[in-house]
């Protein structure tokens, strides 16, 4: 199966109908009021009312309230979740339970991690809820996401590859030997395809979701679901 590409940050419809046309699977909404990349539930709906069927709507949260993710739900149609601060895994399956969403859990990976700590973060996740779909490796930086840094991809363990979503730091530059090296399930980029933070560059969004493409072209069978 092919290598899924979402791309997060958006603020602009452009933008929105740009990604789509090229083939984007998810497309990521920051509700961290503190981002650059930041969205209200209204402008986030205005841009979600563009995305067709079966591509997927992925809101991030960080450290919020069962409250605040409601509220964001009751206006905009997120299909997935993503937790990318210092949610424990019970608030996490307490907020996609109350809300009915599935979720995919940002692990934020620093220089002293090991491949272990990887394998036992998927498993203490997927035993904490019935909600959890994935772990998404980020590179660990000051502030929550969007850093553009890359962390060490050769500690993500061969088994549990084929299950996670790559990020931190991937560009038009380093994606291919990412998933040559990796070979992820998926991919998720922000920085790596913008001209400025929240406005996304056409050229950089084509070239990057052609080289995946590509390389799925070439080795068919390089990633592998649950």
């Amino acid at each position: 199966m092919s290598t899924r590409i979402k791309i997060c940050g958006f603020t602009r419809s452009s933008d929105v109908v740009d990604a789509l046309t090229l083939g984007v699977d998810a497309l990521g909404f920051v509700f961290y009021p503190p981002s650059p990349r930041y969205v209200s539930a209204d402008a986030a709906r205005l841009l979600m009312a563009l995305v067709p069927p079966f591509v997927t709507t992925v809101g991030l949260f960080v450290n919020a309230s069962i409250d605040e993710v409601r509220a964001v739900l009751a206006i905009a149609p997120v299909n997935l979740l993503q937790f990318h601060g210092d949610e424990t895994p019970e608030q996490c399956h307490a907020i996609a339970a109350a809300v009915q969403r599935p979720f995919i859990r940002a692990i934020r990976v620093n220089a002293s991690m090991t491949s272990l700590d990887l394998i036992q973060c998927e498993t203490t996740y997927s035993k904490a809820s019935c909600w959890f779909s994935a772990v998404l490796l980020d590179s660990h930086v000051e502030g929550f996401g969007g850093g553009g840094k890359v962390f060490d991809w050769s500690i993500i363990p061969k088994e549990l590859a084929p299950r996670v979503v790559l990020s931190g730091g991937l560009t038009v530059h380093n994606v291919s030997g990412a998933l040559a090296l990796v070979r992820p399930c998926a991919v998720d980029i922000s920085s790596g395809v913008e001209q400025s933070k929240g406005v996304k560059d056409h050229e950089k969004m084509h070239t990057f979701i052609a080289l995946v493409k590509q390389f799925d072209g070439l080795f068919p069978s390089a990633t592998n679901y649950k």
